[in-house]
């Protein structure tokens, strides 16, 4: 057998095991919902979206990595939704429980099929006087009000504002992450010799 032979048949060995993961069904990993980010996307009972509601995109905006929002602080929340349904339908209004009060700026209209996004500068939804600090990987349960679909309940991550939300404005009142201070090796290490 000649080299290009063996490299035909092993390449065509090794190729095997993936290729027989394409064909895995309906249960394979690439037919699961999933969220391609650290935000979450609303999966209800394994289906994505609920009552023709989709969020493709959910998250608290936190501290600087190392910092924390503090206790009786506010975090800005950010939605992307879709109202797939056939008529319009209003985002009415918020609640997180026992997490702070929620403030919907004016009630978000979501015309069907179009995909509807806070805006980055002034998010529509802000969580006030936080029951505890937020450090980023929490997660805050919240309920969202909406006028024809009724009450869908998100489990919405703290993400923190570093990475692909560095870009996001900071956190108003947030304390940054401590700063490292240097350690003096000069002087000591010259004392020894």
């Amino acid at each position: 057998m000649t080299s290009r032979r063996w490299i035909a048949a092993a390449a065509a060995f090794l190729a095997a095991p993936v290729l027989a993961g394409c064909s895995a069904g309906f249960d394979a990993n690439t037919n699961q919902p999933y969220a391609p980010v650290e935000a979450a996307a609303l999966i209800d009972q394994g289906a994505y979206g609920k009552q023709k509601i989709h969020v493709p995109q959910a998250f608290i905006l936190g501290p600087e990595s190392g910092g924390q929002i503090p206790w009786r602080g506010s975090v800005p929340v950010y939605l992307t939704m879709l109202n797939d349904g056939s008529s319009a339908d209003t985002l009415q209004g918020v609640s997180a429980g026992d997490a702070g009060s929620a403030k919907l700026a004016a009630p978000v209209q979501l015309p069907p099929g179009q995909l509807v996004q806070a805006e980055p500068t002034k998010p529509q939804i802000t969580l006030e006087g936080l029951g505890k600090a937020l450090r980023g990987g929490e997660t805050i349960r919240l309920d969202l009000q909406f006028a024809g679909a009724g009450t869908i309940t998100l489990n919405v991550p703290v993400v923190p504002r570093n990475r692909e939300y560095a870009s996001f404005p900071a956190v108003e009142g947030a304390v940054p992450p401590p700063t490292p201070t240097p350690t003096p090796t000069g002087a000591a290490d010259e004392e020894a010799h």
